[in-house]
């Protein structure tokens, strides 16, 4: 992947949007063009937007690409940036059905914590999550904080969950590269044991004022101990 960035400019020439873009050759039919979650700017800006796909359409053809795809982190009821996306060409993918049909999640679900202690968290819990929290802890299971060592158990037990899910998994090096960047400030390793065996793990990152659940791996082994529940937790709670 090659990395281009669009900017767009108000009068005064101060930036007042961007998109990074990513450039892959693909057999036979040339380069593509892939933005993950963008763009930054106020999506409901027609003038933006139109900069930002006129300085797409200038890439497309620097790099002689045949399609721009775009994730964005928008809510799935703006029906205005629907609309002004329509019109400036984009065309949007509502069929997509499984992890083959996007590259990133369709749906993303957020938490407001701010200004919540952990027992009012913890109380707008459904009951049985509660439940399997509590349970997780009554059986022994152990939440620890990891280092890069640990991605390696966290690996293992990640193709353990893509064999039964039907994913497909990263290799090692990737997760190993993404701690060298980012960990231990932007980015944790998460394992929960269970009489000293590891059995789950979580890799949130953090940035700004949000963490992501970025990935989750459980083991085929000791699923009715609830682990994940009390990693998730553990997880909102740092």
């Amino acid at each position: 992947w090659k990395p281009e960035v669009i900017l767009a400019e108000n009068e005064d020439g101060n930036i007042i949007g961007s998109l990074c873009v990513w450039i892959r050759k693909m057999p036979i039919f040339g380069n593509i063009m892939y933005a993950s979650r963008g763009p930054v700017c106020d999506i409901h800006d027609i003038a933006v937007m139109k900069q930002i796909t006129d300085g797409a359409k200038e890439l497309a053809k620097k790099y002689n690409a045949f399609v721009l795809r775009i994730e964005p982190d928008i809510l799935k009821e703006d029906q205005d940036f629907r609309n002004i996306i329509t019109n400036l060409g984009y065309q949007i993918k509502d069929d997509a059905k499984d992890f083959k049909d996007e590259i990133q999640p369709r749906f993303v679900f957020r938490l407001d914590i701010k200004d919540k202690t952990e027992d009012e968290i913890f109380a707008n819990f459904h009951s049985k999550t509660r439940y399997n929290v509590r349970l997780a802890i009554k059986k022994g299971v152990e939440v620890k904080e990891g280092t890069r060592e640990d991605l390696k158990d966290f690996h293992k037990i990640m193709v353990e969950t893509g064999a039964r899910d039907g994913f497909i998994i990263r290799p090692l090096e990737y997760f190993e590269k993404m701690y060298d960047e980012l960990g231990p400030e932007h980015m944790k390793v998460l394992m929960a044991y269970y009489e000293g065996k590891p059995i789950s793990g979580v890799i949130p990152i953090f940035y700004g004022n949000k963490t992501w659940y970025l990935y989750g791996a459980s083991s085929n082994q000791h699923r009715n101990l609830m682990p994940n529940y009390l990693l998730q937790w553990e997880m909102i709670k740092m």
